[in-house]
């Protein structure tokens, strides 16, 4: 493994983990109805229990949750070329991150400008999610040149 894909894959996982926490402690206040610890920094209740906080009758928290979850399994099939499945998990990551980033924009337009209300968990998983999509950009469409053992996109043959 090259130096690039090395850190790479480091600061991915890292990432991933970092946001599964956030995601974690997000929907374990959810579910028990306990306040969030905001530390004095924002209104971390009033995004909790607005009206967005749910989608499809699921906290989003557990979206969130679930979205680095299926992150995470990407991230090992990638890693490992499960099945040669490499290249195909290396697209999901970034389609999975492109859409998670969308999202983040979505709910912090939401606290910024309907629920006037900023959540700092929240927040920190929206950075999350943009760095893993950054990362995932330089993964799927960063020359491979230095890749020594680089998957190829699978040949369609006729």
């Amino acid at each position: 493994m090259s130096g690039r894909r090395a850190w790479l894959d480091r600061l991915m996982l890292i990432l991933i983990v970092a946001g599964i926490v956030i995601a974690s402690y997000l929907t374990y206040v959810k579910l028990f109805g306990i306040k969030p610890y905001c530390a004095g920094v924002g209104d971390c209740e009033a995004v909790q229990t607005s009206p967005y906080a749910e989608l499809l009758g699921v906290p989003v928290a557990i979206w969130g949750l679930l979205g680095y979850l299926v992150l995470l399994a990407l991230y090992l099939v990638k890693r490992n070329n499960w099945a040669n499945l490499a290249w195909v998990a290396r697209q999901l990551f970034f389609l999975t991150t492109l859409v998670g980033v969308l999202y983040s924009a979505y709910l912090t337009y939401l606290e910024l400008f309907v629920i006037h209300a900023i959540c700092p968990w929240c927040v920190a998983s929206a950075i999350v999610m943009t760095a893993l999509f950054v990362l995932a950009i330089i993964d799927a469409f960063g020359s491979s040149g230095e890749d020594e053992e680089e998957e190829e996109a699978p040949a369609i043959t006729s």
